[in-house]
């Protein structure tokens, strides 16, 4: 039978010599509970900051510009309500798909004596990175970014300067959620101003000169259909890669399947916490993702 490149390097690990435990240093001290997860990444940075300004400047234009001149105060106060909601809501779970660790493998834990505190039996398997030097658990794929084995790692994303794994996928799920909505929210609400600004005087229609409010509100069409656009196919392809139990890489490399199959709704609930709830929605609400050994490290 003719091997894959995978299979080829699946082989290699599975001899003795491949896991030279003697050259891997006993693992660090394991992080206090307040250790905040930060990746260092010039370019993730940047991106994120970026995010957050692009979301100050819709919120912006829609106040200032569209709703805070509008003779309607009863439209200016609900649809300013609505969108700086979801803006709220967008940037919350923007902060927490950053900053939690996606399910980090502890680094450098590949010693001899981990190794036989595991107690392998004859034809059992374990896969070592000799990147950061990890016994690696089923399923976790190495990051050149973050420098670390992540548990179900689907992809790392600038967006959030961090990888999207079996820790913070529910965050970054809501995150493209929220950025969709308020993308559709200020197209919808640039539609209508732009028609009440024909209808009226342009002088009338916002407190900036009408050459200003029109490029303000043409740079935020432009954005709110760009990440409309972006998001919504994110989103879309997340569901879909938590609905099948198959990460964005897993389908990539078109992975064998070795874990048991569960039904879609199971798959949900794994992702976003048991049982179903409006705690699904938010971002503040841990997801309580049961009791199983995140570590299998045997195969």
């Amino acid at each position: 039978m003719m091997l894959t490149p995978v299979h080829r390097f699946r082989d290699i690990e599975r001899k003795p010599e491949y896991l030279q435990p003697e050259k891997c240093v006993p693992p660090p001290s394991r992080p206090s509970l307040g250790t905040m997860w930060f990746i260092r990444d010039g370019c993730g940075i940047a991106c994120a900051v970026v995010t957050w300004m692009l979301v100050f400047y819709a919120d912006f234009v829609v106040l200032l510009v569209m709703l805070v001149p509008s003779r309607d105060y009863v439209y200016s106060v609900i649809n300013g309500t609505l969108f700086n909601t979801l803006a709220f809501l967008a940037l919350a779970s923007h902060f927490r798909a950053m900053l939690t660790d996606p399910g980090a493998v502890p680094k450098g834990n590949a010693t001899k004596e981990f190794i036989e505190s595991l107690q392998l039996k004859p034809g059992q398997v374990v896969y070592k990175c000799p990147k950061c030097c990890s016994i690696k658990p089923d399923r976790a794929h190495h990051c050149s970014v973050c420098k670390r084995c992540i548990r179900k790692m689907d992809h790392h994303c600038p967006w959030v300067n961090n990888c999207v794994g079996e820790n913070n996928q529910k965050y970054f799920v809501l995150f493209t959620m929220y950025i969709a909505l308020i993308s559709l929210h200020a197209l919808i609400m640039v539609g209508f101003h732009f028609l009440y600004c024909f209808e009226e005087d342009w002088t009338k229609c916002s407190s900036f000169s009408p050459p200003t409010t029109v490029i303000l509100l043409i740079l935020l069409c432009f954005e709110a259909l760009l990440f409309l656009i972006f998001t919504s196919v994110m989103f879309g392809t997340q569901v879909h890669s938590i609905c099948t139990d198959e990460t964005g890489i897993e389908q990539l490399k078109k992975e064998e399947r070795r874990w048991a199959k569960k039904t879609k709704w199971m798959n949900m609930k794994t992702v976003f916490g048991h049982p179903f709830s409006i705690a699904w929605l938010s971002p503040f609400a841990t997801p309580d993702q049961g009791k199983a050994d995140p570590y299998q490290y045997v195969v």
